[in-house]
């Protein structure tokens, strides 16, 4: 009797697997990409490729991806697949899995339904001149290598995880917060970590470290759809070394309210993602 319903699931499945099949084979690549484009627009954001087809057995493939919102791009890469996986199926889990490749780095994602909307992703050796989502959010040049991880689970009101992020031999110019200039500097290292719960993310550290110049930033802003229209409430802490600030003694004289104590401004910041300003 076991054997004979194990036989019969196992048929069902297969009967299931092959209709799913053959209904993504029949579907022409502009009614796919139509698709993507539409749910991707529902939730605030554009797509664009140079090509976009269908990957063995179920997955889906696009070339020259543009990923953006009204101000602009926020992730461009060579090639992203994604793919249904068909093993995680059988043992009762609807498993999702893309990679991505940005420059010369690469970046992969995991994606289940079944498991209160979790999703996982990892970004290495991807250099954040590849990465449009600073200039088109900050109108900030920034070079460097980062790497990555982000864990979180449930994208809606009572999202939670963590996302770290490493960045080596960083570089940010022409930085600005509701049009108060930031120094231009160099870091050895940036590194941030965030926690979100119950649908608000946390920095519980994001560390700038510079030759002459130490920042941090912390606070919170609620995880919100779109995320450019999250309210922000963070506060960015400069303290600059005698001889940076006299290098770019024009910039902190801007600065000069945010002076907290000799050596340490303090810098309210507030608005949106989108639209940041400080106080």
């Amino acid at each position: 009797m076991m054997k004979r319903r194990l036989t019969a699931t196992a048929s069902v499945a297969a009967a299931l697997l092959l209709l799913l099949y053959l209904t993504v084979l029949f579907i022409p690549n502009d009614t796919l990409k139509g698709i993507v484009t539409r749910g991707l627009a529902a939730n605030g954001y554009t797509f664009a490729a140079s090509s976009f087809s269908k990957v063995f057995p179920l997955g889906i493939e696009a070339e020259n991806m543009i990923i953006g919102i009204t101000q602009g791009p926020v992730l461009k890469a060579e090639e992203a697949k994604i793919r249904f996986r068909l093993l995680p199926l059988f043992l009762g889990r609807v498993l999702f899995s893309g990679t991505a490749s940005i420059g010369q780095g690469t970046a992969s994602i995991e994606y289940s339904p079944s498991q209160q909307g979790m999703v996982t992703v990892a970004i290495d050796n991807v250099l954040l001149q590849d990465i449009p989502f600073f200039q088109t959010f900050a109108g900030l040049s920034a070079k460097g290598t980062v790497r990555g991880t982000a864990t979180l689970e449930s994208l809606r009101k009572q999202a939670g995880g963590t996302v770290q992020l490493e960045v080596r031999q960083a570089e940010l110019a022409n930085v600005k917060v509701g049009g108060t200039p930031l120094p231009d500097a160099s870091y050895s290292a940036i590194q941030g970590k965030m926690t979100v719960a119950r649908g608000k993310a946390r920095l519980e550290s994001f560390t700038l470290q510079g030759e002459g110049l130490y920042v941090r930033l912390s606070g919170d802003l609620p995880v919100t759809n779109p995320l450019a229209a999250a309210p922000l409430n963070l506060s960015l802490e400069l303290m600059p070394k005698p001889d940076f600030l006299e290098k770019q003694k024009f910039v902190f004289l801007l600065l000069t309210k945010y002076l907290d104590t000799p050596g340490h401004y303090l810098i309210p910041v507030r608005g949106t993602l989108g639209k940041p300003s400080v106080l």
